[in-house]
């Protein structure tokens, strides 16, 4: 009888501090979150759709420490590259391959449209429940590119990783229909290694050389701190539900 009663105070404490976590403290820490999320959007700078003003230029010298075999200038403004100015010494020979961007062409990065996005997706689901919402289960809780034009042996590809937008040249070696070699094509890897096969318009080709190049853009390393710093709360929020829902045996997510 002492032990039924026992644990039938210990059900009731629990259940009050579930109650708690649900109107009091899951509010605070949502409002935190929306609140780090907000400050990461605005590290991305790119004009509202329909904005008469454009998001301001940014120029990033790419180098790569102890080789100039490849040296450049990079601008970014939002989330496309609207210049670029590269230099390759090619290798053996010494040749230097300068390319542009043409005028009339961007590079579009949608890794950073992909991201503003996915930010202001959260921002508006956590705007749609405020303080006075009562969460009642742990389950709600839950063409041509350059100028001068690239020589056909010669690839080239933009892309961000992590805090860093990076710069990858390609050098081909053009495989002939006589080859003897195994043709194994690679995967859909942004970076592949020399000795990579592909096929691309009817022609097979080897990748002889890679050359790669990054600078650091300091507003990406400040967005991800931030979206580190969310999925920690989040993270910390799940588990103290985790703790409720595993004593009831139960899972709400």
């Amino acid at each position: 009888m002492a032990v039924a009663m026992a644990s039938a105070a210990e059900r009731a404490v629990l259940e009050e501090e579930f109650k708690w976590l649900l109107q009091e403290e899951v509010h605070a820490v949502l409002k935190q979150l929306q609140d780090i999320l907000k400050e990461a959007s605005h590290r991305f700078a790119l004009p509202a759709s329909g904005a008469e003003a454009a998001a301001k230029q940014e120029s990033f010298v790419l180098s790569t420490a102890g080789t100039d075999q490849v040296k450049g200038v990079l601008t970014l403004q939002g989330d496309a590259l609207c210049q670029a100015d590269v230099n390759l010494k090619m290798p053996r020979s010494n040749q230097l391959l300068h390319f542009a961007f043409r005028e009339d062409k961007q590079w579009k990065l949608q890794q950073i449209q992909d991201a503003r996005n996915h930010v202001n997706q959260a921002i508006y689901l956590l705007m749609k429940r405020d303080v006075n919402y009562h969460f009642k289960t742990g389950s709600e809780v839950l063409k041509r590119m350059f100028a001068p034009a690239l020589p056909p042996d010669i690839l080239v590809n933009f892309y961000i990783n992590l805090n860093k937008l990076c710069l990858t040249i390609y050098q081909l070696h053009v495989l002939q229909p006589s080859t003897t070699k195994n043709f194994k094509p690679a995967g859909g890897s942004i970076l592949h290694n020399p000795g990579a096969m592909f096929e691309f318009g009817n022609q097979r080709y080897e990748v002889s050389h890679v050359h790669k190049v990054e600078c650091v853009v300091p507003w990406l390393n400040d967005a991800l701190v931030f979206f580190t710093v969310s999925l920690q709360l989040c993270q910390q929020l799940k588990d103290k539900i985790s703790v409720f829902s595993s004593y009831w045996n139960y899972k709400p997510y």
